[in-house]
């Protein structure tokens, strides 16, 4: 598997740097310490996924692209692009058919590309497309893993939905509380605070799809 957070520090340090903001007052909008965004910066600490969108946030930048920016849909011997011949008779509207190859992600189980983040947080990134609002994944918490240590809730733009695989999850949405388990599903507003955690002793494993999670500027 290929895993973009080996240079996301580099990456985001880059982003933050053309957005002429400094170290410190991106900790202090973020309520972060200067020295742990710089850790984050330098590879040496992983993000959780509540500090994740934070920065995606503020930078305006899609959690997308930390996984685009190392994994090219087209490109990459990461991702193999499907090759598609018109079926359909001329004058069409679907003779548009053969644009639809640049568009076409097929990704294999070995070659995904992964955020993995603090206190057993993995992301794997179902398929690499040009939209740059949406996110489809396999997201795996392991047990105690959460959205971050401190059990903050998480805010962001667009809508959640997920289909559970394996074990269990608790998922805070505003006053409610929820276990996903095995062959549930669930759908959300991620405007709302929310946060995951991990109270069993399996690892919990969903297929996950957020849509029109672009940050807002």
């Amino acid at each position: 598997m290929f895993d973009p957070m080996q240079d996301l520090g580099p990456r985001l340090k880059a982003i933050r740097m053309a957005s002429e903001k400094s170290l410190r007052e991106v900790a202090r909008t973020l309520e972060v310490s200067p020295s742990f965004l710089s850790q984050i910066e330098n590879g040496k600490s992983q993000p959780s996924v509540a500090t994740l969108y934070s920065i995606s946030r503020y930078l305006g930048v899609p959690v997308d692209t930390l996984f685009a920016a190392t994994f090219d849909s087209k490109n990459s011997s990461n991702s193999s692009s499907a090759e598609v011949t018109s079926r359909t008779l001329i004058d069409r509207p679907t003779d548009a058919w053969d644009e639809v190859g640049a568009r076409i992600s097929l990704v294999t189980a070995q070659n995904r590309s992964v955020l993995t983040m603090e206190s057993g947080v993995r992301w794997e990134r179902l398929a690499a497309t040009q939209e740059s609002d949406i996110n489809f994944m396999e997201i795996i918490y392991e047990p105690g893993a959460g959205s971050n240590a401190n059990g903050e809730l998480v805010v962001h733009d667009g809508y959640e939905y997920g289909y559970a695989l394996d074990g269990e999850v608790e998922i805070t949405i505003g006053d409610s509380v929820l276990n996903l388990s095995k062959n549930q599903s669930i759908g959300f507003d991620s405007s709302i605070p929310h946060r995951f955690k991990n109270t069993g002793s399996e690892p919990f494993r969903g297929i996950w799809f957020v849509h029109g999670c672009h940050p807002s500027k």
